[in-house]
């Protein structure tokens, strides 16, 4: 699809950047790069002043020689070799604990309590804890290198080991995204999932720091949940939550294209599209925040201007392409979308005109026509075709009060639920503030 300036103008990459690991971004910038939204050279200088941030010194020089017409980087040589020289030093002093935990036997011994842990390695083969935090070193060295599979074992078997409570939430946001570099997306989640836990079970820690930790979790989440073939249930049971859609509507409204876009997409979840109706409303009532994929919710749910969403669903089309996280899920998107459009016409008129209905789902009206046969063959609606009127008439469906009463509570939950986070939210900041005051 040809690159325009909706594509641009709509790109959330220098949104997601500031809240994403170095490493993380590398993969972003070569995506807009085969894209073509930005100047190669203005991706090339990004990515270059990325690289400086890491101890991939022979990347960094190769993107140098790019923007530079061959020429290597200032001091090249003499970095390269103190990478090296600080990486055998690193070697060399962790190799003693490395060759203890690499045994399987070792390994197999061990229990869950990681005190015991300590003292068994330390009876059998003279283990001392000083030899943890040179092993914790060697991984985020490993890590910056760009030896991402090694640095994740490395601080497996930290964790295992380590009961310093900061040192282990710091492994684990290393091993997380050293799992999604190496598109290890199984352990990315379970590392995901134990990540979460930790920042939300911290009652006591500081409400700015947790509301900074729950902002990255939900970007760094991203690679996860658009790659796993689960994961668009999972962001739709994580978003949702009280502390995670309080953290999107506080710092990062962006992320509701994410969300959105997994709630339309998920078939089976569509008991979440009524939450995420809400949300898109009041974000797009105070101005903080649309684009094209949450702007076709509001015209369709919100405004029933089935011109509107029809005229979105293209330029989502194009938005969904360029973004880097959703440019797989764009034919399920335009699909879905496109079903949505019809049920919420057919919910208002019993009588649908083919010509019409196709024109407002985007398709020529033989198209139209086939897709809307086939929708009604194959999903079973209550609809029949007329041919001599050129229409479909639609049967009045009925929900049962039984699944009325659901749905009712169901929303009042969430808003309960947001309410009482709101709350807690302003009682901690009264709190910090007397503490101030005093």
């Amino acid at each position: 699809m040809a690159n325009s300036f909706t594509a641009q103008v709509h790109d959330l990459t220098p949104r997601l950047i500031p809240n994403l690991d170095p490493h993380m971004v590398l993969p972003l910038l070569e995506f807009l790069t085969h894209h073509n939204l930005y100047p190669e050279d203005q991706l090339l200088e990004a990515k270059y002043d990325l690289l400086q941030d890491t101890k991939m010194i022979d990347f960094a020089n190769d993107v140098h020689k790019q923007l530079k017409h061959g020429e290597a980087m200032p001091g090249f040589e003499s970095r390269r070799q103190n990478v090296l020289t600080d990486l055998e030093d690193l070697r060399d002093s962790t190799r003693e604990v490395m060759e203890i935990l690499s045994n399987p036997d070792v390994i197999r011994e061990m229990k869950n309590d990681k005190l015991q842990n300590q003292r068994f390695l330390e009876e059998r083969f003279g283990f001392r804890v000083s030899m943890l935090d040179r092993l914790y070193d060697y991984a985020r060295f490993q890590y910056a290198c760009g030896n991402y599979s090694g640095a994740a074992e490395m601080l497996y078997h930290f964790r295992i080991l380590s009961t310093d409570y900061d040192q282990n939430l710091s492994a684990l946001w290393g091993k997380l995204a050293a799992e999604i570099l190496t598109q290890n997306w199984e352990t990315a989640l379970e590392d995901l999932v134990r990540l979460r836990e930790m920042v939300d079970g911290r009652t006591s820690a500081n409400h700015l720091h947790q509301l900074q930790q729950r902002t990255w979790l939900l970007h760094w989440s991203l690679f996860v949940f658009f790659n796993h073939p689960k994961g668009r249930d999972g962001i739709i049971d994580m978003f949702f939550l009280p502390q995670y859609i309080n953290t999107i509507q506080t710092t990062s409204p962006h992320i509701l294209r994410y969300l959105a876009t997994a709630v339309v997409t998920n078939k089976k979840r569509r008991a979440s599209l009524k939450d995420l109706v809400r949300v898109v409303k009041e974000e797009h009532a105070a101005g903080r925040y649309s684009d094209p994929v949450t702007e076709f919710v509001e015209a369709l749910y919100v405004r029933y201007d089935f011109q509107a969403a029809q005229e979105k669903l293209k330029e989502c089309e194009e938005v969904l392409f360029n973004d880097f996280f959703l440019v797989a899920t764009r034919d399920d998107f335009v699909e879905t979308a496109r079903l949505f459009i019809f049920e919420t016409y057919a919910r208002i008129h019993g009588r649908i005109d083919l010509g019409k209905i196709s024109l407002l789902l985007g398709l020529e009206k033989e198209s139209g026509e086939k897709w809307m046969v086939n929708l009604i063959r194959n999903a079973r609606l209550d609809g029949k075709v007329d041919a001599e009127t050129n229409t479909v008439i639609m049967g009045a469906p009925q929900t049962s009060v039984y699944q009325q009463i659901i749905e009712r509570t169901k929303a009042l939950s969430f808003r309960s639920s947001v309410l009482l986070n709101a709350l807690d939210k302003r009682v901690v900041e009264r709190r910090e503030e007397v503490e101030v005051e005093a």
